[in-house]
């Protein structure tokens, strides 16, 4: 023991095996020869010292615990949290089983566990920074930011290292205080300049803050370090595609195949997958959503491009937009998702066909209207909605409520009340209600039809019928922009790329008219901006046109 504190490892080490010649079963020497494997880097022989140790003494908390270090090594993770709880069946209050196990259980998306085991430290050692710290990741993880950031703040003033740092700047970003972020993140990379977390971190808190340009520095100094990451990828491509450099942007838009949610997606096909190598001649292509109604919507005038030049094209779009879809002409067969295929060569996402075209800004396909109504659709609620008195405006004012952005993209309904003064009659298409909004429905001059659409096709024959379509970033946006209805979009400060970085419209649906977030989380005056236009509008104009 003495020649291992000395670091003389080798001389001690033959000193234990000599011991455990004679006494194989002699408990300290084998935890003392177990550590010396570890620091030679023989996490294999370790285990086979520890799991002895064990053996020879079941009881011993210190044995377990050193056994799940050996086990973490050899990256077995649930033997190694068992051996962790073992410990613990023995002495709860184990600080550094609880430790361990809350880290394991942290990687194991298992944040609430994690917490507990963290709080339990806590508890007993109130000043305990590591796991304040890592308390401060379950408390993310569970989407409890606010707690987070303390303990991240807390950790950091005792302990100023980079991954603190780190997960304080994301904790910040999550929080949208971007600003905040960017500095924090710049605390991380003073300490570690190679930290590509940080990079990408500040990168994403640039571009919400839309500093395009800078961001793309960020995502290029990440690349610098890890190339092959197609979570930086995609990030710059999206920084990218906001200001308009199409042609990057769409190739560095390919880098999304290789993110978590898409691998599923690109092993579902038995065919090659087209990204415009070549002509596709006497060929059929399978055209296929890939990511949410609005994109689907946004691209599939790329499927309608191609079929028309000839190209024998199946599409394959959500089972909700079939009915709507199905009335463009020339594909030899459009298919919802989940239904059987019919034989085709080659595959190709909507997502990809930007890049095929080589598209640019001033070169999108906007030949708009591209999709319509069904006549019986229309004729089934002309009566109700031309019953309703002067110009009629239809409302959308929450997306999905899974959806990453949608604590910025969708409105709180009460912040619409304003508009009800315009002398017009408002019809609400929102699909989803969220808390309080049936009450403020049920008190006010709006004709609730949310829950009684079928499907797009619904929702079609009602914006057709409306005069104007104000709505944000949502399906119905979308929708009614391709059908070439009047359509006024709020859009929050960071908007998706496709709304530009700056302008009041857009390449993709020109006609539209955007109304933004002057500051992030400022509704009221895109509402106060909105009410002006609608009150000039509907008080003497004969237009509910987007002049």
């Amino acid at each position: 023991m003495s020649l291992q504190r000395q670091g003389r490892v080798t001389e001690a080490e033959k000193i234990y095996a000599r011991i455990l010649k004679t006494l194989p079963a002699q408990f300290e020497t084998l935890q003392l020869l177990a550590e010396i494997k570890m620091q030679r880097a023989k996490p294999g022989e370790a285990l086979r010292l520890m799991t002895a140790a064990v053996a020879a003494r079941p009881d011993s908390v210190d044995a377990h615990v050193h056994l799940g270090h050996v086990l973490r090594a050899l990256k077995r993770e649930a033997d190694a949290l068992a051996s962790y709880e073992r410990a613990l069946a023995i002495d709860p209050d184990n600080v550094e089983a609880l430790g361990n196990r809350g880290d394991i259980l942290l990687t194991k998306q298992r944040p609430a566990e994690a917490l507990a085991c963290f709080e339990q430290i806590l508890h007993i050692l109130p000043s305990h920074h590591p796991a304040q710290a890592n308390r401060g990741v379950a408390f993310g993880m569970l989407g409890r930011y606010e707690q987070a950031l303390a303990d991240f703040v807390a950790a950091s003033a005792v302990a100023p290292d980079p991954m603190t740092f780190f997960n304080q700047g994301r904790t910040l970003a999550a929080l949208g205080r971007h600003v905040e972020a960017v500095a924090t993140f710049d605390q991380t990379l003073a300490i570690a300049a190679d930290h590509v977390g940080a990079w990408n971190g500040r990168g994403l808190s640039l571009n919400a803050l839309n500093r395009h340009a800078d961001a793309i520095a960020s995502f290029d100094r990440a690349l610098a370090i890890d190339p092959d990451s197609a979570d930086i990828h995609f990030n710059k491509a999206l920084a990218l595609l906001a200001i308009g450099d199409y042609l990057k942007g769409f190739s560095e838009y390919e880098w999304r195949w290789d993110l978590p949610g898409f691998e599923r997606l690109r092993r579902n096909f038995n065919r090659p997958l087209w990204r415009g190598e070549y002509p596709l001649q006497h060929r059929t292509i399978l055209l296929h959503a890939e990511q949410g109604l609005g994109d689907t919507i946004q691209f599939i005038r790329y499927a309608v491009a191609l079929a028309d030049s000839g190209v024998k094209v199946i599409l394959e779009v959500h089972q909700e937009l079939k009915p709507l879809v199905s009335r463009l002409e020339g594909f030899h067969s459009v298919i919802g998702l989940g239904e059987a295929r019919p034989a085709y060569d080659v595959h190709c996402p909507l997502g990809t066909l930007p890049m095929v075209f080589k598209t640019e800004p001033e070169t999108v396909p906007a030949e708009i209207p591209y999709l319509s109504a069904s006549t019986d659709r229309i004729n089934r609620w002309r009566p109700l909605l031309e019953a309703r008195p002067g110009r009629r405006i239809a409302l959308v004012w929450a997306g999905n409520i899974a959806h990453p952005n949608d604590r910025n993209r969708s409105i709180p309904l009460a912040t619409l009340r304003w508009l009800w003064s315009a002398e017009a009659s408002f019809i609400s298409l929102q699909r989803d209600l969220r808390a309080g909004d049936a009450e403020i429905l049920a008190g006010s001059p709006v004709l609730h039809l949310g829950d009684d659409l079928a499907d797009f096709d619904d929702t079609a024959a009602l914006l057709a019928l409306c005069d104007l379509v104000i709505s944000v970033d949502t399906a119905v946006a979308h929708v009614a922009a391709a059908m070439g209805r009047p359509v006024w979009i709020l859009l929050p400060h960071f908007p998706d790329w496709r709304w530009t970085a700056a302008t009041a419209s857009t390449p993709w649906y020109p006609a539209a008219r955007l109304f933004r977030q002057p500051q992030p989380g400022d509704w009221d005056s895109v509402v106060v901006r909105v009410m002006g236009d609608l009150i000039a509008r509907t008080s003497g104009s004969p237009s509910m046109g987007m002049e």
